[in-house]
């Protein structure tokens, strides 16, 4: 007896495709690194999807949420809580603060 074949949702047949994607790193001098990444800020994409488009390649429209990251150890916790005069476990507050002097940053220009 044979067993059916289970047929994976749409979706995660997609995300399969995706998984089978090789990610390839350029090694480029800065100027070039520059202006590919220039050019994908003011196109308002990735650099990734930028690359995609210099090479003629599709482009997934798909909404991204503009966002801006960086990595915080407990020893980045303890001096921001310092400067805010805040308790490093008071993670919530000192996003707060560390938000508004990204954007007074920002103001300055």
């Amino acid at each position: 007896m044979s067993k059916p074949k289970n047929t994976l949702p749409e979706q995660w047949q997609q995300n399969q495709k995706a998984a089978k994607a090789t990610q390839i790193a350029f090694d480029l001098d800065e100027k070039f690194q520059y202006a590919i990444r220039k050019a994908a800020l003011d196109a308002g994409v990735s650099p990734s999807d930028q690359i995609r488009d210099i090479l003629g390649l599709t482009v997934t429209k798909r909404p991204k949420r503009p966002r801006l990251t960086v990595s915080l150890s407990t020893d980045d916790y303890a001096q921001l809580a310092q400067k805010y005069n805040l308790s490093a476990e008071q993670q919530l507050e000192i996003k707060k603060h560390v938000l508004d002097d990204l954007i007074q940053f920002s103001s300055d220009d």
